[in-house]
């Protein structure tokens, strides 16, 4: 059974890398190519100039125009859901305190969901709110790195492209056309579509059952490919309807890397540079991999009580589906949680202590070990940047990367992209286990009680998604608090992130000399491996030691979970 989980991550992680490349060279080539016919109709239509470039204020305005539009219209739709069409089980509206909060998470890219969607969303609310917020969200994660890999390419320029262009590119010939794809899949495999109203079956052992039902296998494959994580039905992943076999476990868990591994390569290709591209893309694997492998081993390991009451469990199965096994589950968790994604297709509440910490711990780096689409790699750049300014600062140089000197303001910006998401992390986690609301729906105390809630605030503070489970979140304080955790950590990283990039566009290039640090080779891998390894663990480990660390030494020594 080892050795079978092991290929079967040998062969995920090869087939992975054997597609960034191409993809990655496809991308780079739609975000610096010429407006087809199609696409310039679209132009006319909407009333934008394509020719007409934004330096970086006008570009994150109309960042937060567009995604303060979408949260309008996504709350409104959620409001009203009960008086629209398309909702064959008559479901009323949805409360303003979870509209509130859904809202948010699909327009942050997030997708986390503190209702269950077959028992709360209409087919509308799921399709023409969820599903394209699902794209258009990952599609403005995609412009704003668009627009800072141009702040490092250009030289002495004010601008750094038109977000419109870049919304429409990334979603025409990106994310559309893979979604096709990866959804005709799915189908073959069983995923459902069908606007045909839930069914009532007869069970073999007699009774009467009622089958969710709905137009899932669109939104599963961009939910998955944007990085989104947001489950048509509340077990998500998990559910047999979402998630029917192997193999469509496999392709769900290919498409949440896909994307982000190939941005890496977009990165060189745009700065006429592959090496940083690569440099990059090895670095986030070489990241993922040392947790991957704590992840897998804890799951099969299990719980040492069963070997001291001498029952050979075969590893921690509870919680999991046994048609994707430990290291189907164990791989897709760490992938998950790696991509900002946030679907899953196990409990995360009932792996191992340290199982379970893997995926908190890979959030909390800060969302760039692959990281969403988009945002996962402009996250990534930022701590390259502050790598080179330590590095400069050894040495007694003045910074440099890619030709451009990195200087206080640009450090300003990188400190704010940093040191918001623990933050918010850790300010609502402290709140929320001293508040009698915080409290009332914790229904774990202890160690395992406040890594739920930890959790619940990381996922949403790094706009990953996933939970924890255990803990009743769908009330009025988590809701709130959930939604501006999410806020500001989508939107308050994205603007210090495109302020880095118009500043980078103005500067001169400068020529690289025998001081200069290269940043393509091992040695310096190594380095950014561990700035981010040194903050993610100074900023947290106080809070992992009281929750998964304490957990896990409780049950080795007093012999339970």
């Amino acid at each position: 059974m080892i050795s079978n989980g092991l290929l079967q991550i040998v062969f995920y992680l090869a087939v992975l890398l054997a597609l960034a490349g191409p993809l990655g060279v496809y991308m780079a080539r739609v975000y610096e190519g010429r407006p087809f016919g199609f696409e310039r109709r679209l132009y006319r239509l909407c009333r934008v100039r394509p020719e007409e470039e934004m330096d970086w204020k006008t570009y994150a305005l109309s960042f937060l125009l567009f995604s303060a539009v979408s949260f309008l219209f996504l709350y409104g739709l959620q409001r009203l859901q009960g008086l629209l069409p398309w909702n064959p089980q008559a479901l009323g509206a949805v409360t303003p305190d979870s509209s509130f909060n859904t809202a948010v998470s699909f327009v942050s890219n997030t997708d986390w969901q503190g209702y269950g969607g077959e028992t709360t969303m209409s087919y509308l609310t799921q399709m023409l709110g969820l599903t394209v917020q699902n794209f258009v969200s990952a599609a403005a994660g995609m412009a704003v790195l668009a627009a800072f890999l141009r702040g490092l390419a250009r030289r002495s320029a004010g601008t750094i492209g038109n977000f419109w262009v870049d919304l429409a590119r990334g979603t025409l010939y990106i994310l559309l056309p893979l979604s096709l794809v990866l959804a005709l899949a799915l189908i073959s495999q069983g995923a459902v579509q069908t606007f045909s109203a839930y069914q009532a079956v007869q069970p073999v052992g007699g009774g009467e059952q009622t089958l969710a039902l709905g137009p899932a296998a669109s939104q599963i494959a961009i939910k998955q490919l944007g990085t989104n994580g947001g489950g048509f039905f509340n077990a998500n992943s998990a559910h047999p309807f979402e998630n029917p076999t192997p193999l469509s476990n496999f392709l769900e868990m290919l498409s949440i890397l896909l994307i982000p591994a190939a941005l890496c390569c977009t990165f060189g290709r745009m700065v006429r540079d592959n090496r940083q591209g690569w440099a990059l893309l090895a670095a986030m694997t070489l990241l993922l991999l040392p947790f991957l492998g704590l992840c897998y081993a804890q799951e099969q390991a299990g719980n040492p009580a069963f070997e001291r009451l001498g029952v050979a469990p075969g590893g921690n199965l509870e919680g999991k589906e046994v048609r994707y096994g430990i290291a189907g589950s164990a791989l897709w968790a760490t992938a998950t949680t790696a991509a900002s994604n946030g679907s899953v297709n196990a409990m995360h509440d009932s792996f191992t202590p340290l199982g379970g910490l893997t995926p908190l711990f890979l959030m909390q780096f800060g969302e760039v070990v692959f990281g969403g689409v988009g945002s996962g790699l402009y996250g990534m750049l930022v701590f390259v940047l502050v790598t080179v300014f330590i590095a400069g600062l050894m040495v007694g140089r003045t910074p440099e990367y890619l030709g451009k000197k990195i200087e206080a303001y640009e450090m300003k910006m990188a400190s704010l992209v940093i040191l918001i998401m623990p933050f918010v992390v850790l300010i609502l986690t402290a709140v929320a286990i001293v508040v009698e609301p915080g409290l009332r729906t914790l229904a774990n105390p202890g160690a395992h009680g406040f890594s739920e809630v930890l959790y619940a605030f990381t996922s949403q503070g790094n706009n990953n998604g996933s939970a924890f489970a255990g803990l009743g979140a769908n009330n009025p304080f988590y809701n709130t608090a959930g939604g501006v955790a999410m806020f500001l950590s989508r939107f308050w990283l994205a603007i210090p992130t495109l302020a880095i990039a118009g500043s980078l566009a103005r500067k001169k290039p400068v020529p690289a000399s025998p001081g200069t640090l290269p940043t393509h080779t091992p040695l310096f891998v190594a380095f950014l491996i561990g700035v981010i390894v040194l903050v993610g663990a100074l900023t947290f480990f106080p809070a992992l030691a009281l929750g998964p660390i304490v957990e896990h030494l409780q049950m080795t020594t007093a012999g339970g979970m």
